[in-house]
């Protein structure tokens, strides 16, 4: 079997930035064993599948699976998904959808960046578990979590700067031994509004590059902190990328751009 493969890289206008995301589009699902090992094999923050939707809610089905398991909600493979789609299936469309674990989820052109909306998750205070400063390496001013989230299972620990981000370096076989999966860390930027880290182990992921899905928290704690619903966010990962974020009610929009760095087949 041959299954076309495409690596697009997310949030950035060039290759080498930003991140990196596989996208198998196909007409039927393969075994969620076989989705997996794909990609492991790719070993990428990010696999994307998908397939038309015959449900008539959306476009497409959209999964996404981490080295190690498959995610409900992730950003940046999402709108690699949608460069493709607009560049080489739909060229004619200027919005598609997408049916997801996460609801169904639309991507809209706008020039050269594509808009996500995705729920909005409201971040609450959270008391800061035992090991966690010991493994991020620095205390945060603040922790909270998402209550709206469906797993809520990440972490948001906000720090008093920017610098403070940049420089964390974390345990991360500490982190894996932590009751929650994954540890978003944030401030106020020089440049832009916010800054982030993610860092997810037990994912599979010790530090993703740029990660879409954080925002759906990051958005609504900063539009509120700062009091502005547009805001400029960017990810300080060693690929780095960056983020027009809006606050629309209960949902949330981010824009980026998408470059392709890679196609061809799998021959399975």
């Amino acid at each position: 079997m041959r299954v076309p493969i495409y690596q697009i890289d997310a949030f950035t206008d060039k290759v080498f930035a930003g991140n990196p995301a596989a996208i198998c589009p196909l007409y039927s699902w393969l075994s969620d064993l076989t989705m997996q090992s794909i990609a492991a094999e790719n070993n990428l923050a990010e696999t994307a599948f998908f397939v038309p939707d015959e449900s008539g809610e959306a476009d497409f089905h959209l999964r996404w699976f981490t080295p190690a398991v498959e995610v409900d909600l992730c950003g940046h493979a999402t709108l690699a998904s949608a460069a493709l789609i607009f560049d080489d299936l739909m060229p004619d469309r200027a919005e598609i959808s997408f049916r997801t674990r996460s609801g169904v989820l639309k991507v809209r052109r706008d020039g050269d960046h594509y808009v996500m909306n995705f729920p909005s998750y409201p971040p609450a205070p959270r008391e800061v578990p035992e090991g966690l400063v010991e493994a991020l390496g620095a205390k945060p001013a603040a922790l909270f979590d998402a209550p709206q989230e469906p797993e809520r299972d990440r972490l948001m620990a906000v720090y008093e700067n920017e610098d403070q981000v940049r420089a964390l370096s974390p345990d991360f076989g500490a982190l894996k031994k932590l009751p929650t999966v994954s540890v978003m860390a944030t401030a106020p930027g020089r440049q832009v509004d916010f800054v982030s880290r993610y860092f997810a182990p037990n994912h599979g992921i010790d530090e993703d590059p740029v990660t879409g899905s954080n925002h759906c928290l990051l958005i609504p704690y900063w539009a509120e902190r700062l009091g502005k619903t547009e805001l400029l966010g960017r990810q300080v990962s060693a690929r780095g990328g960056d983020l027009k974020c809006s606050l629309k009610g209960d949902r949330v929009e981010m824009a980026g751009k998408a470059a392709r760095y890679l196609s061809g087949h799998i021959e399975i």
